[in-house]
């Protein structure tokens, strides 16, 4: 008897019989019919527009639609082109080190600057500029790219799996490995940048409450740090220390900050005179060929330093960047014959002490304390050969001494005299009397006073003696008789 398939039998076989053949037809395929089925979608070029700017007190990046600190977004395969500009126009760049991706520096003198770069990886990577100081008050932002990276799709890798070609493992390192400062000559236009330490505004005295308008300008420079040696200064109305500034307790100060048109930087003045506003530096962070103002009350007496307040704050101030502010109180200070104006700061550069070139900055002996120079008033022999504080026999001494820094204390001390009255920490409220070496901090000032008795050169020197040799050290020059049984050489006559 003949059996008819059932239903459900035809079905299976005829699912079995078409399995083979659906293979056998798919692996008939033109290759390139099944390339196209493979290929994933069309890599694509990826244009963004970034503009550097200040936006509520932090430096960002801002895409052609406003956003600060945008996100991008590319696929993997894709070409990215980023085209730069410095809409405050100060000096930026923009790095993707994950991707060995790196701008030339741009400015507004430079003009924008653009960089292209196929993407291979997917993942989430940070684009920053690396200024220093400027990642850390905020211009980084977030690269997403989608996709499957390149190598993990079956791209073929040299010398097994998770090598990386030397050119790659080149450009990564570069990016992490600090480039050696190139050797250049001593600059041919540099100048002496040295506060002459006579520079001290007239005395206040007793008055009424006055509003004192002043207005600074900072200017980046090349200058003379020793003798054939330059350096690129960066200074408050081009000299180190920047201009005294003086004032009554109740006076009213309006500061203008102007940044000449030409500096690379932001910059901006923090005084420690001031109560609010970060000391002003919240609001006088100014771009190149800006200004702004601030305006603040005299509330206390005494000697105040002022400094810039641009991040990275250190790097600043090494570079010559504070001054300091005489607040006097009622009545105002007893009379003197003479006053100076002095201060120390101490520098860290890529080359040797005495090198004869131009020095570049070096940050990372700066994060590590470890100073090529210690200075006063800017520069080697600014107080010995440019200029020297003078003075007659019986005459009264006042000096205004404070530090820069960036992070040293100095031991000031005048070798072959003694400070009749300190005011230590720029307190005029209690003095000291008689005092060998006074501590004076990183940021901090101190005022003292000797009456001259005897003839001769007097060595101003901080009293960690080495940096004698690196810098520190200045000449008051006493003529004049000197006074009876002070001192003489030999024996009791």
């Amino acid at each position: 008897m003949k059996t008819t398939p059932s239903l459900r039998a035809i079905a299976a076989a005829v699912c079995v019989l078409a399995f083979p053949l659906s293979v056998q037809a798919q692996a008939s395929l033109p290759a390139s019919a099944a390339a196209t089925a493979a290929k994933p979608a069309a890599a694509a070029l990826k244009r963004y527009e970034l503009q550097t700017n200040i936006v509520d007190g932090k430096m960002v990046f801002i895409d052609a639609k406003g956003q600060v600190n945008p996100v991008l977004a590319a696929n993997v395969g894709d070409t990215v082109e980023l085209v730069l500009k410095s809409g405050e126009g100060a000096e930026h760049d923009l790095l993707i080190p994950e991707l060995n991706v790196a701008s030339a520096k741009f400015s507004a003198n430079s003009g924008s600057t653009s960089v292209r770069f196929k993407v291979t990886r997917a993942g989430t990577f940070t684009y920053y500029c690396s200024i220093p100081g400027h990642r850390q008050i905020g211009m980084e932002g977030k690269l997403l790219v989608g996709g499957t990276s390149l190598a993990e799709a079956g791209a073929p890798k040299a010398a097994g799996a998770g090598a990386v070609s030397e050119s790659g493992q080149a450009a990564a390192l570069a990016l992490y490995t600090p480039a050696p400062s190139p050797m250049r000559g001593p600059d041919p236009s540099a100048v002496s940048v040295a506060a002459n330490p006579a520079s001290v505004p007239s005395a206040i005295g007793t008055r009424a409450p006055q509003t004192l308008k002043y207005r600074m300008e900072t200017v980046e420079l090349p200058g003379k740090l020793d003798d054939g040696t330059s350096f690129t200064y960066w200074t408050f109305n081009r000299q180190v220390p920047g201009p005294m500034l003086r004032a009554k307790v109740g006076d009213t100060v309006e500061l203008t900050l102007f940044n000449a048109k030409d500096s690379k930087m932001i910059h901006s003045i923090d005084l420690h005179a001031v109560t609010g506003g970060h000391g002003g530096g919240q609001h006088t962070q100014v771009a190149p060929g800006q200004e702004k103002t601030v305006t603040f009350k005299a509330l206390n007496p005494g000697l105040f330093v002022y400094h810039c307040a641009t991040p990275l704050v250190p790097q600043h101030i090494a570079a010559g960047m504070y001054g300091m502010i005489l607040v006097e109180p009622e009545g105002g200070l007893s009379k003197v014959d003479r006053e100076y104006y002095v201060m120390q700061g101490e520098m860290y550069t890529g080359r040797p002490h005495g090198a004869p070139v131009h020095q570049e900055p070096n940050l990372e002996k700066m994060a590590n304390e470890l100073p090529d120079y210690y200075v006063f008033n800017g520069e080697v022999g600014a107080l010995s050969k440019t200029h020297k504080l003078q003075a007659k026999v019986g005459e009264t001494v006042r000096i205004y001494f404070g530090v820069g820094g960036p992070n040293k204390i100095s031991s000031f001390h005048i070798i072959g005299e003694i400070f009749d009255k300190v005011y230590s920490e720029g307190s005029i409220s209690s003095p000291k009397h008689d005092v060998q070496t006074t501590l004076v901090a990183p940021g901090g000032a101190t005022i003292v006073e000797l009456k001259v008795q005897h003839p001769g050169s007097y060595l101003l020197v901080d009293h960690a003696l080495s940096r004698a040799g690196k810098g520190a050290v200045g000449v008051l020059e006493v003529t004049g008789e000197p006074v009876p049984g002070v001192y003489h050489a030999g024996a009791v006559q």
